[in-house]
């Protein structure tokens, strides 16, 4: 079973779980953490390979796996811990993690909350992905993610979140960012497919202005989805929970009050 760390306020209250994306773990949730457990009963865990659930690496070394299977992790993680249903919120590549629980158990999500979604590779992302695939066996993985880090957050005030991301996805294994990477060749397909088919999930999009490579989809499919809404935080960049924390903490959390209610009224 993947790690995972809780914070139970009341057996009463409702559940928010945090995932975090690729290379990272729950450690970029910081910044969260005491406002939210104030409110909430707080799930933090780390995805297979990441963080402090790297030790499991072993058990998933001779197969491939997939989106569906890492969205498992999660799932069973909420079945130990007799979680029924939760708020999910994401940074980055969680978005299509927390879509995929979305789409295999429904009942299991009472919303989505997706900071610096990616939902579409537009052309300089698919661009960068294919340099990667081509020099991914030759070079150090560290130098293809630090280039992507750069290429995504290239900003002075995106430092921190650049930074922070470079030094947790130094904790992985070569053959485990590999494995990640091979996932990649999942990502369009799934990424269209889920936005043609919109889940009956109320879901809340936190993007930064300044995140070039993913904002310009999120409006887009803001625009035809009726149970999602979007905010965008200035001068801030992708990993918005880093970036700009104290807003970020403040609109999920009114988001989470009424997810419905604040759909409506952002519409």
């Amino acid at each position: 079973m993947l790690y995972y760390k809780k914070y139970e306020l009341d057996p009463q209250k409702e559940w928010v779980i945090f995932v975090h994306g690729a290379g990272g773990s729950s450690s970029v949730w910081y910044r969260q953490i005491r406002t939210f457990k104030e409110q909430y009963n707080v799930l933090l865990l780390d995805l297979r390979g990441h963080g402090r659930s790297k030790h499991f690496f072993q058990d998933y070394l001779k197969n491939r796996y997939t989106f569906k299977d890492i969205s498992r992790d999660v799932i069973e993680v909420m079945d130990h811990n007799g979680i029924v249903s939760a708020h999910f919120v994401g940074i980055s590549l969680a978005s299509i993690i927390i879509r995929t629980i979305g789409e295999l158990a429904p009942d299991r999500v009472r919303s989505m909350t997706l900071g610096g979604a990616v939902i579409r590779l537009n052309i300089r992302s698919k661009i960068l992905m294919r340099l990667g695939s081509v020099i991914k066996r030759w070079v150090p993985y560290m130098w293809i993610y630090s280039l992507f880090a750069w290429v995504i957050m290239p900003r002075k005030r995106h430092r921190k979140s650049r930074l922070m991301f470079i030094r947790e996805a130094k904790r992985l294994y070569q053959k485990e960012f590999l494995r990640w990477y091979q996932l990649t060749s999942e990502v369009n397909p799934l990424l269209k497919y889920f936005n043609e088919r919109e889940l009956p999930i109320p879901t809340l999009y936190i993007m930064g202005e300044e995140d070039h490579m993913f904002l310009p989809q999120v409006k887009k499919i803001v625009k035809i989805h009726q149970n999602s809404a979007l905010a965008i935080l200035k001068d801030c960049g992708h990993v918005v929970n880093i970036d700009q924390p104290d807003a970020f903490n403040q609109i999920s959390l009114n988001f989470l009050r009424q997810p419905q209610a604040y759909l409506q009224s952002a519409g």
